[in-house]
């Protein structure tokens, strides 16, 4: 048994799998936690007997305890303000078609001033009823401006990638058929044309510098939100990946630094229960290197009252796009031709090359762990060459950059993040939900590739999962039923079953992988003694569970810090 000096445990899980997710992925039967730390593991009799007069001894009866879940890239800001009451849910299931979406829209509309806004997140062209008869068929303007002529309408798709307008709000943005569109990013026309609604990519900043801004204690409020929910799902720590100047979210109308703020005083106040770790956005998608120094100069490093409950180790930079709306940049055409392109300064490729580049430069040269967005194979090539390059010319020892999202990132290419400690960090769950949808964007072969995990554990990448949420909801047992089934959400076809893992590797990429993302294995991530107590404990014996019935897992207790902070 593993146990520290004296001093009776606040707290015992006894009688069940303790996956402990250490070094040798031991499993014990019980564990003690003493005030904010992990005082013991072992077997049930041994453990039981540090019990005092005041030990709150909890009988698993077999369930299964993990370390607290970290969702590693999750807009936990975002994902607040874009649920109900802050804005319409237009995603699946909650609508099938254009015309739930226009009903909901009329129904907002009724209850909402003239001339305010209307926004809302989530619809996708792959689950739409209109869109899936013609595929030809997208969400236009003049769907939305039968119910709601006189309110300014944004919907924000699934991906946070592109947007769907209607005429009134085309026309408080200033957009009409000579409207050009800023650098990586596409404002879509039609026959006659004149634009349809839809933005892609950076072109939903056109958006995003008209919508009012949340106030600093609607994003509290939408904060504190997310963290009860999350410890609903045995989630206890995340990824802010994006707070800053360069924030481009059309549908909160400028993240900046107020999400920043409200974290801060949360921390401060000491009533923020997660641990948060966050990557700041100095420049825009479509950005170029001075916007970048502009945004580091802005940011610098914020400080925190607590690093353990909030710590900004990163910068986050756009490379490219993604490929359901074709704007990965991949070496091979997508199927009805393009290859995407990246999403930073540059008239040519070579000049956007050139200044991918620099700004992966100035970043590692400011001391940053840089986390970059890239999703295409060649815009991958392109990072990691990058990545590669800057540290050979300035050598740092430890400063784990990755690659975000990592779509269709080659065996080379992983083998190279592994020799110089960098890692990718992958969507299982959004995997789970585009697979068939893929198959017509770049074909079966390359669909069943995306998101090599398999690949990318075997090259010795430590690998992490996240949700993307609001992109999906932040629920870990979906990527980690993803992980074991690569099976799709919507037909159950399995899509590149070759590139399946095991539990243990499933369970570290949401775990103690994401922990080293932080910089934070010596203390968190597993549960081993001396590390912080964050714990969730699951309705039912995981090991040796059928891999579909992971989803339908339930968290029956969630501990923070020592405290236990969920009951089911």
């Amino acid at each position: 048994m593993s146990r520290p000096g004296a001093g009776a445990p606040s707290l015992i899980l006894t009688g069940g799998q303790v996956l402990t997710l250490d070094a040798a992925s031991r499993v014990v039967e019980a564990v003690a936690v003493r005030g904010d730390r992990i005082v013991a593991t072992g077997s049930a009799a041994d453990v039981t007997n540090l019990a005092g007069p005041g030990t709150r001894i909890i009988d698993l009866g077999g369930r299964t305890v993990l370390p607290g879940i970290n969702d590693s890239h999750l807009h936990g800001a975002a994902y607040g303000l874009t649920r109900p009451p802050f804005a319409l849910d237009v995603g699946s299931p909650a609508v099938t078609s254009i015309a739930d979406i226009v009903t909901s829209v009329r129904h907002a509309a009724a209850g909402t001033p003239p001339g305010d806004w209307i926004i809302g997140l989530g619809w996708d062209a792959g689950y739409l009823a209109e869109c899936l008869a013609d595929p030809r068929r997208l969400p236009h303007r003049g769907d939305l401006d039968l119910v709601a002529p006189g309110h300014p309408v944004c919907l924000t798709d699934f991906s946070s990638h592109m947007v769907w307008l209607n005429g009134a709000a085309l026309r408080r943005c200033g957009i009409d058929a000579t409207t050009a569109a800023p650098p990586g990013g596409v404002i879509d026309l039609g026959p006659d044309g004149e634009p349809t609604g839809i933005l892609r990519e950076a072109a939903q900043r056109l958006v995003q510098e008209v919508i009012p801004a949340p106030s600093t204690g609607q994003r509290r409020r939408a904060i504190q939100g997310v963290v009860a929910e999350l410890h609903t799902r045995g989630i206890t720590s995340y990824t802010e990946p994006g707070l800053g100047p360069g924030g481009t979210s059309a549908l909160l109308g400028g993240l900046a630094t107020e999400n920043w703020t409200a974290y801060a005083e949360l921390v401060a106040e000491g009533v923020l229960d997660a641990r948060v770790t966050v990557l700041l956005l100095p420049a825009p998608m479509g950005g170029s290197t001075a916007d970048l120094r502009r945004g580091l100069a802005e940011l610098r490093r914020p400080e925190s009252a607590d690093p353990r409950r909030l710590n900004a180790v990163g910068v986050k930079i756009f490379a490219d796009g993604v490929p359901p709306n074709r704007t990965a940049w991949m070496n091979e055409p997508y199927t009805d031709g393009g290859h995407g392109a990246l999403c930073v300064h540059g008239a040519t490729p070579a000049l956007q090359v050139a200044e991918l580049r620099e700004m992966i430069r100035t970043a590692h040269a400011a001391g940053f762990q840089l986390g970059v967005h890239v999703t295409g194979d060649r815009a991958i090539d392109t990072v990691v060459d990058a990545f590669v390059a800057t540290q050979e010319a300035d050598p740092r020892p430890d400063a784990r950059h990755y690659v975000i999202h990592g779509d269709f990132v080659s065996a080379d290419a992983l083998a190279r993040l592994a020799a110089h400690g960098y890692g990718v960090n992958m969507n299982p769950a959004i995997k789970w939900t585009i697979s068939d949808l893929m198959d017509d964007v770049v074909g079966e072969a390359r669909s069943a590739y995306q998101w090599p995990v398999r690949t990318a554990f075997d090259a010795g990448v430590a690998v992490c999962a996240s949700s993307d949420a609001p992109i999906t909801e932040p629920d870990w047992r979906r990527g980690v039923a993803g992980m074991l089934l690569r099976e799709s959400k919507a037909s159950g076809r399995r899509s590149g079953p070759e590139q399946c893992v095991g539990l243990d590797e499933a369970l570290r990429a949401y775990t103690v992988n994401a922990a080293r993302q932080d910089f934070a294995e010596s203390w968190k991530g597993s549960v081993e003694v001396g590390k912080v107590a964050d714990l969730c404990v699951l309705d039912r014996p995981l090991l040796g569970a059928d891999p579909h019935t992971v989803v339908e897992t339930e968290v029956d207790l969630t501990v923070f810090d020592g405290r236990i902070v969920h009951e089911r």
